[in-house]
């Protein structure tokens, strides 16, 4: 939501999104950004945002706003802030310039909680980098797909992007691959980026399984709209819930009988098989089902 728009940032409060981000970049004004910090911080300490966690996305590193947006959140929303988002990000020493203020600051504030961060890969130098970039800090705790930015950073033709046909494949592939692996392997989240035709619903829907598939935990919503489609795409079927847990099941008491290996309906069961369940059963235990 942008972090102008007092109304918008109400109705984000009060929405069914699992994380709500509050703008200073893109969507804020260059004469706007100074008045936009105030209004920030009093969306996160007036509104009930009841269980969603609360991020703000901050300007880019390299400009004159950043480090003042850093400061002055902290300084009047830090109690209330779970997550500063960082765009642009191109290397760690973005991510450690960061780091660096957020300690210092919860030092001299004494919150007694620490503030998490999240970039958005959305620079080419960016996705060159992004497996150092997934472990600078241990305060990351996701990678998110610009796609965006990164499209002109890349000089990705726009035909190709609004056109389902102007590209034989699907033209993020190789983007969202390798932002999964390196957030996988790091042990943080991956999220999916944002997907600007908010009209098309089946589009959105569409680009949200694709990026579920690839291990995506989640898919940016730049409008309420798209909620629902992201929560559905990444909501395993009750069916799915089911068979992971006869499996799993399974798989232990033939563990316990000394069998290694077995097979289900014409399916065989091995250790690998369960790993890959496992996947499914923690998405369902995190969301109650």
């Amino acid at each position: 939501m942008p972090g102008s728009n007092e109304s918008m940032m109400v109705k984000a409060a009060a929405g069914n999104a699992d994380l709500v981000f509050l703008d200073l970049e893109d969507a804020v004004a260059p004469n706007a950004k100074a008045r936009a910090r105030s209004q920030v911080a009093d969306a996160l300490n007036g509104l009930d945002w009841g269980r969603k966690t609360r991020c703000v996305r901050i300007n880019d590193v390299e400009t004159e706003h950043a480090y003042q947006d850093i400061v002055y959140l902290m300084e009047h929303a830090g109690a209330n802030l779970d997550v500063i988002m960082v765009p642009k990000v191109r290397a760690p020493r973005d991510v450690h310039f960061v780091e660096t203020l957020l300690n210092q600051l919860e030092m001299k504030l004494k919150l007694g909680r620490r503030i998490g961060i999240e970039v958005l890969i959305e620079e080419v130098q960016g996705l060159i980098n992004v497996e150092q970039i997934a472990t600078c800090s241990p305060r990351l705790e996701a990678l998110i797909l610009g796609m965006g930015d990164y499209s002109a950073s890349q000089g990705i033709d726009q035909r190709a992007i609004w056109d389902p046909n102007g590209y034989p494949g699907d033209l993020w592939y190789y983007q969202r691959s390798k932002v999964v692996i390196a957030a996988r392997a790091a042990g943080i989240d991956a999220v999916d980026g944002p997907f600007a035709d908010f009209k098309n619903t089946a589009g959105y829907a569409e680009e949200a399984r694709r990026g579920a598939l690839l291990g995506f935990v989640g898919k940016w919503a730049i409008h309420p709209s798209q909620i629902d489609p992201a929560n559905a795409a990444h909501t395993p079927p009750q069916a799915d819930i089911d068979r992971a847990r006869a499996m799993t099941a399974a798989y232990a008491s033939a563990l316990e009988q000394g069998v290694g290996a077995i097979a289900i309906d014409g399916v065989l069961i091995d250790v690998a098989t369960v790993r890959a369940q496992a996947n499914i059963l923690q998405r369902a235990e995190l969301m109650g089902l």
